[in-house]
């Protein structure tokens, strides 16, 4: 986009999310994440949910040094992902794929990243996680967020609306299972709509 800033373009891309209802991340919890990975310092990452691409190129904007693959299998976002790509003018250092995440074969991806993060289904991040893990280096972190999904996780099920009661067990499964995983330190943070942050031993 010819003389408009990457900020201009971020708040473009906020607008079209709240009037086409694309989830995008809470600006606390992207704050928090971007914090998280300066810290870190990736080389290469991957995102599982590029929706139109906001977090991605976030990430790349405040991370110069970053590479990312980021995975799409709604057609409709994708192309909007790309355009947005293609206007950051960081077409170069994300690579956006039309794939659904839990069917595409892992060896046509990069073999390993130093930061996974996890923005997808919401009742599927176990899967994800035990699909994905293996292309985390040593020491790399996976995040995940929407670890309180608007609070529905720490509420007793029965006040959680029925359709939703799934995906809230799921989650909460993954939690636990995470808080006791023998190859993972992981820490919960209740930053945005809670961040999930897990280092690899």
């Amino acid at each position: 986009m010819p003389g408009t800033t990457i900020e201009a373009l971020f708040e473009t891309m906020r607008s079209y999310a709240a009037e086409h209802h694309v989830p995008i991340m809470e600006e606390q919890g992207i704050g928090e994440l971007l914090e998280l990975l300066q810290q870190q310092k990736p080389q290469r990452l991957l995102e599982l949910g590029t929706a139109i691409g906001y977090s991605a190129l976030r990430m790349a904007d405040d991370l110069p040094g970053v590479s990312i693959d980021t995975l799409e299998r709604d057609e409709g976002r994708h192309s909007k992902a790309l355009g947005f790509i293609h206007e950051s003018g960081l077409e170069g250092r994300v690579q956006a794929i039309c794939a659904d995440a839990l069917e595409l074969d892992i060896a046509e991806l990069t073999p390993f990243y130093d930061a996974i993060f996890i923005d997808a289904a919401k009742g599927q991040y176990e899967r994800f996680f035990n699909k994905y893990e293996s292309l985390l280096s040593p020491g790399g972190i996976i995040y995940c967020d929407n670890m309180s999904m608007h609070g529905m996780a720490e509420q007793p099920i029965k006040e959680v609306p029925r359709r939703k009661r799934t995906m809230i067990r799921n989650i909460r499964s993954f939690r636990e299972t995470m808080d006791g995983h023998p190859g993972f330190d992981c820490k919960l943070l209740p930053v945005g709509d809670g961040l999930l942050v897990c280092k690899k031993k």
